[in-house]
């Protein structure tokens, strides 16, 4: 498959701030309006529907014992095991009031440990939570049930992932970013080729289904040689899937990338190029394009669930388990439940002081109008399946789809004229250019983008 391509012009045009769309609405639009007896309802009210969703569970463990200057996710910078402790007494508490309010009949069908980095908790306290969630939920025994971990491999040993498989754990996720030296000097992660390699070996002799390796374009001091370098390193590893991300520099916001110097930051072309590089040369390499920022082995499950159309985008990326809520656990975590998003307190002494007194920690959230839904479903198809299912849509809301979003489809127009989507009767499709700025084409069918630019939340460039 050859590189699709933007021309300067398209790129300075498009490449302006928009969201990733691992929800819609975004979480900047949840609310404090919405708190503990709202996510009751929900989840009382989903345990009601005629055929209950499944469930995927997420558990945020926030600590790092060493800081990513790159990193926009909620953690802890500590070397302390104690607060490991700590936390597992709150995570247990957490637990103990919310798993009694889903029904028994609801299979579980995916567990994720994210962070922060979640084997800053060694083995047997992994090993722990997974055996008290299965304790408190009902395990899918599916061959297809995930139970899956992001790992750091500068703090993990071969011996730690056996102990880990024997836990249950299934798929792990293991954060590279770049192997140029260089560059792992400016963001304060030095990792070997043969740390990280160790590490995937011993997934595979562990009996791990599958292995992704994360990667990030757009840090500062890449260069398309480096970068082709890291791409050749991480294709002879050879991982199931690869996840490859745009660096989003938001200094304003996350404070460790103030560390970073941004006259190192690649330009947008730079930043462009990098990311055809990475498509053309991993496409080459076998692995099939799933879309935006994902790729996989054609016989992986997430590209042959693209392929039936049972892909699915949420909090944690792209997933398999399109019919299932979420039910995120520990401080920060996002749960959606039926039509309503639910987060937990940000920081931990408001989620501890929130289970010590036996409420449920929920900082904000939203329920979204039939609008919301509507709008959530045709950006999940196109951020998923590259395309809008018109008459499937028109079908699900009862409404006529050209009328109904006229606005849109103004502002879809001049992305039709510069070859970024084909618009048919019935169907609205994503091309191969296309493709590198789906967000731009979402953002068409944003309702919440429309409002005044002061009110709008800060997102990163769509490039």
């Amino acid at each position: 498959m050859a590189s699709p391509l933007l021309s300067a012009d398209l790129l300075q045009r498009y490449d302006r701030p928009g969201p990733r769309y691992t929800s819609y609405p975004t979480a900047p639009r949840f609310h404090d309006g919405f708190g503990e007896s709202q996510l009751r309802e929900a989840i009382a009210a989903s345990n009601g529907d005629p055929i209950p969703q499944r469930l995927s569970l997420y558990v945020h463990v926030p600590f790092c014992s060493s800081p990513c200057f790159y990193c926009g996710c909620n953690r802890v910078i500590t070397r302390d095991p104690a607060r490991g402790d700590q936390y597992l007494d709150t995570l247990r508490r957490e637990i103990g009031l919310v798993a009694p309010l889903f029904d028994l009949d609801r299979e579980v069908v995916q567990l994720h440990f994210g962070g922060g980095t979640p084997n800053f908790l060694c083995p047997a306290q992994l090993h722990e939570v997974v055996s008290l969630l299965r304790r408190s939920f009902n395990f899918s025994k599916a061959r297809d049930r995930d139970i899956s971990i992001e790992l750091d491999p500068r703090f993990v040993s071969p011996a730690q992932i056996g102990e880990l498989a024997a836990a249950g754990f299934n798929r792990a996720s293991l954060g590279v970013q770049d192997f140029d030296p260089a560059v792992q000097a400016a963001v304060n992660r030095i990792q070997s080729v043969e740390q990280t390699r160790a590490v995937v070996d011993a997934c595979r002799a562990s009996g791990l289904r599958s292995v992704n390796i994360d990667l990030i374009y757009g840090l500062p001091l890449q260069t398309l040689e480096g970068f082709d370098r890291t791409l050749d390193q991480v294709i002879a590893i050879r991982p199931d899937r690869l996840a490859v991300y745009g660096y989003a520099h938001l200094p304003a916001l996350f404070k460790p990338q103030r560390q970073i110097d941004a006259s190192q930051l690649p330009d947008a072309e730079t930043r462009l190029a990098l990311l055809q590089l990475s498509i053309r040369r991993l496409t080459a390499g076998g692995y099939v394009y799933i879309g935006m920022d994902h790729f996989a082995l054609p016989d992986d499950e997430l590209a042959q669930a693209q392929a039936r159309g049972g892909l699915h985008r949420n909090f944690m990326g792209y997933t398999t388990h399109a019919d299932s809520d979420l039910v995120g656990f520990g401080v920060s975590a996002i749960s959606r439940i039926g039509d309503r998003y639910s987060q937990n307190h940000r920081d931990l002494m408001s989620w501890q002081a929130a289970l010590g007194s036996g409420r449920l920690p929920v900082f904000r959230g939203l329920r979204l109008s039939e609008d919301d839904q509507l709008r959530s479903d045709l950006i999940q198809s196109l951020m998923c399946q590259g395309e809008i299912p018109v008459p499937a849509l028109e079908r699900r809301y009862g409404i006529d789809f050209d009328r109904y979003f006229a606005d849109a489809l103004a502002r879809l127009r001049p992305l039709r004229e510069d070859g970024l989507v084909d618009i048919e009767p019935g169907r609205i499709r994503v091309t191969a250019a296309g493709r590198l700025l789906v967000r731009n084409v979402a953002m068409c069918f944003d309702r919440y983008l429309q409002e005044p630019e002061a009110g709008r939340p800060r997102f990163a460039g769509t490039v």
